[in-house]
């Protein structure tokens, strides 16, 4: 017997719910951890302070150790800040968007640091996009997350080409950088919570930005080899009533 839609639709909301409360106690935990974090943190600063002004060697000891403690609180405390936004219950506040103006905003940003790294930024922007849904907010910061994944790549500097298309019921928007790459153990764990491949990365950043687009309707996937760089692609929705209306430039006057 096939379920109806009314008992889908309450199997779903009972999901959500229960993924709701699960967050929320999973965030009411790690804000009880960050006040103690918080407070061992200004202790070892005032302990810092003190043992700074000394030449003892047993207090230069003791300093080391303390600075020790202090990158270890602010490594916990970047982490739980990043499982936070990780946890959170997304209901994305969405609006009609151009996305190439996302686009150009993200690398905006980012393109002092990619000349400083060394980074040629190309950009192919298709000027017929249709207009998507997208809570702006979140997107960009998906978006830079994968901008600055792509710069962590190329440590000696590379090439980063971005595009955006039209597809058959919606956008694409293309990363392709020419960094290190990944094999094949890696890229099927890169969406998973907690993996990482970098010396004190937190694991969060590629599963929050799958979280993030996931969340609007799309879908990323990723494509990579060791040597030969990586490319993801982001996949938006079209609604059927903007899909007919394409986000064409308005000409100065």
């Amino acid at each position: 017997m096939t379920p109806s839609a009314d008992s889908t639709s309450d199997v779903n909301q009972k999901l959500v719910d229960q993924y709701t409360e699960i967050a929320r106690l999973a965030g009411g935990l790690a804000h009880e951890i960050k006040n103690p974090l918080s407070t061992i943190r200004l202790n070892m600063e005032l302990l810092a302070e003190d043992f700074s002004e000394s030449d003892n060697p047993r207090d230069r000891r003791a300093l080391s150790k303390v600075q020790v403690v202090q990158r270890e609180c602010q490594r916990l405390e970047k982490l739980l800040d990043n499982f936070l936004d990780f946890a959170k219950v997304r209901r994305p506040k969405r609006k009609p968007t151009n996305l190439n103006d996302q686009v150009r905003e993200v690398l905006d940003f980012f393109r002092p640091k990619a000349r400083e790294c060394g980074i040629e930024v190309i950009d192919y922007l298709a000027s017929d996009l249709p207009t998507v849904l997208l809570d702006r907010e979140s997107f960009r910061g998906s978006l830079l997350n994968l901008v600055l994944n792509a710069q962590q790549a190329m440590p000696d500097g590379g090439q980063l080409m971005v595009r955006t298309s039209a597809t058959g019921d919606g956008v694409a928007l293309d990363l392709i950088d020419t960094g290190r790459g990944m094999d094949e153990s890696t890229r099927a764990h890169i969406f998973d919570a907690f993996f990482s491949t970098k010396s004190g990365g937190s694991g969060l950043g590629l599963p929050t930005a799958r979280k993030i687009i996931e969340a609007h309707g799309g879908r990323i996937r990723v494509q990579s080899e060791p040597g030969r760089g990586t490319q993801f692609t982001i996949k938006l929705p079209v609604p059927a009533r903007l899909a007919a209306v394409p986000d064409v430039p308005a000409q100065e006057t």
